[in-house]
């Protein structure tokens, strides 16, 4: 388990989701046997904005909430904040108690930021993606969880990290730590919602492309982290939800990824709304975004992801 205050920090966060629920306890659980992988991070407990926003994590941990009535499928979820901050309070929250009301076990991962010190920036967070993935079907017989019913939700730069997750599944990141890293880390699903897709112009202008390889990087690693350019036959089932008027990710974030999937006959399904900006999370009231959860568990149904 993790160590008090980092537990208190994801009870202060989960708290409002346990008023009039019939879920059980969230539990935190470190990804990494000791140390993660790579040198330098940050030291001491994670820490939280007024907002809810969390930083300084140098022990990256997932958070399982359980439905009341668990259907056997599970989702990974990774909040956004461009890589500086991850929007738990704010996105990852909000969307695992969306899924434990369809009867789905959410897992909130809360990865290394690379602008906090890490040897290997761009590679820190998808280690601990990659890791997530593994651990969680290792877990899956205590949690009642089937191993090939575990998808992926992301947001913004979370989408983004998702996106990597499901493209380079297989690519080998870091050491074996465990047995737990014997297992497949390829999501059976993803979906993403105003997703950082690309680091290549002319969409490269955001706050995840300077967080992750820096103001200038090179043609080579803008597109060695660009999401699209290991979209391969492989990848899981996409679901893309994205506002016309986003002013963060280009809606031609989530186009990129629809047409990479198209081409590598990958299944997706891609909902442009007319308004809702950036940062909806699970529907901004008074814009069309409101109606993708709905869509998100249509889909989520046909994937084999059942309501129960």
């Amino acid at each position: 388990m993790l160590d008090r205050r980092a537990f208190l920090l994801t009870g202060l966060l989960a708290a409002p989701a346990l008023v009039g629920r019939a879920w059980a306890a969230e539990t935190a659980y470190p990804l990494w046997p000791s140390t993660p992988p790579g040198a330098g991070g940050p030291s001491g407990a994670p820490e939280i904005s007024a907002r809810g926003a969390i930083t300084n994590v140098a022990r990256p941990f997932i958070t399982v909430v359980r439905p009341g009535k668990a259907n056997g499928a599970a989702m990974l979820i990774a909040a956004g904040g461009g890589y500086k901050r991850i929007e738990n309070a704010k996105e990852a929250m909000p969307a695992a108690r969306w899924l434990v009301a369809q009867g789905i076990t959410a897992f909130i991962l809360t990865y290394r930021l690379p602008r906090e010190g890490w040897s290997e920036p761009p590679v820190a967070p998808l280690q601990d993606a990659q890791r997530a993935l593994r651990l969680i079907r290792a877990m899956a017989p205590s949690q009642d969880i089937d191993p090939d019913r575990v998808g992926t939700l992301g947001f913004s730069a979370g989408g983004h990290l998702m996106g990597m997750l499901a493209t380079r599944a297989a690519a080998p990141l870091y050491p074996q730590a465990d047995p737990a890293d014997a297992l497949p880390a390829r999501p059976a699903v993803l979906a993403l919602a105003y997703p950082i897709i690309t680091m290549e112009p002319p969409y490269d202008d955001t706050s995840a492309r300077r967080s992750l390889i820096g103001r200038h990087p090179s043609a080579r690693q803008s597109r060695e982290w660009s999401v699209e350019t290991h979209v391969r036959a492989p990848c899981p089932a996409t679901f893309l939800a994205q506002a016309a008027d986003d002013p963060i990710a280009d809606p031609a974030h989530s186009a990129i990824m629809a047409d990479a999937c198209r081409k590598a006959g990958v299944p997706v399904e891609r909902h442009l709304f007319s308004s809702g900006g950036h940062g909806f999370a699970m529907g901004r009231p008074g814009t069309p975004t409101t109606q993708w959860p709905e869509m998100l568990a249509d889909w989520l149904a046909r994937q084999g992801f059942s309501r129960g």
